[in-house]
């Protein structure tokens, strides 16, 4: 049974009226002092919580103040303390990015869901990809490209008509949005051990930007990204509710 809560908000206001409620009920510590955080808000919120509390040994449980709520859990004020002691875990790791720029700067950043490549102009992105030092499409003609973990896979990559990833899989989904040459690409699976670099043909004409999580960097280059299994994000589900079962309901709706 976890004796010390940290209760964390989006700036929602019914996330906000959510988290003084829960903390006039169960008190309320520092991040950094709990044995679990809970996340109120929306899956974004979940996101930045994760990246925020990255180095810390407390589990996130969410619940959901948002309006998707993949990664959250229903919200209940009466019966939290059963709630966090029966909840079941889940471990992802995320995928570190590193962007290198048109202009030589290099960027790095680290998604839990996705990283995408995206053209930022108007005219398709050229896009050259290669797989553990091996390349693999010499020029992909697209509105852009995201490589997704399983828990990022019922997110944009769904959205972008890629697969949905069981959690234990150790797959990576290799997603392009709206391809035009090779026409109807569907994408690739990869080894969650994978290194993916994309490279941007022509970037002073087809200029492209990479987001990771929603850190975005303008006028990429080129990208590389791979899976960062030094860094776990300890994720808190109630029983039944699990991402593995979630992403095998979302395949049947």
């Amino acid at each position: 049974m976890p004796e010390r809560i940290a209760f964390l908000a989006s700036d929602a206001p019914v996330a906000q009226t959510a988290r003084a409620a829960l903390i006039g009920r169960y008190s309320d510590c520092a991040p950094e002092k709990a044995d679990v955080i809970v996340a109120l808000g929306g899956d974004g919120f979940m996101l930045q919580t994760l990246h925020n509390t990255q180095s810390l040994e407390a589990p996130v449980y969410g619940m959901n103040r948002g309006t998707v709520g993949f990664l959250m859990n229903a919200y209940n004020e009466s019966d939290l303390l059963d709630r966090l002691k029966e909840a079941e875990e889940e471990v992802v790791n995320p995928l570190s990015m590193r962007a290198t720029c048109v202009d030589g700067t290099v960027h790095a950043a680290l998604a839990i869901n996705e990283v995408s490549l995206l053209r930022a102009g108007p005219q398709a992105a050229k896009l050259r990809i290669t797989v553990d030092d091996r390349l693999r499409m010499e020029e992909l003609v697209c509105d852009g490209a995201l490589l997704a973990t399983p828990a990022g896979s019922t997110a944009y990559n769904y959205s972008a008509h890629g697969p949905i990833l069981p959690i234990g899989s150790d797959v990576l989904a290799l997603t392009a949005m709206a391809a035009f040459r090779p026409r109807r690409w569907r994408g690739a699976l990869l080894p969650k051990t994978a290194k993916v670099r994309f490279d941007v043909l022509d970037p002073a004409k087809r200029p492209v930007m990479a987001d990771a999580d929603s850190r975005s960097v303008e006028n990429v280059q080129s990208v590389e990204i791979q899976s960062e299994p030094s860094i776990s994000h300890r994720i808190l589900f109630d029983p039944g509710h699990g991402l593995e079962e979630r992403l095998i309901r979302e395949q049947f709706v």
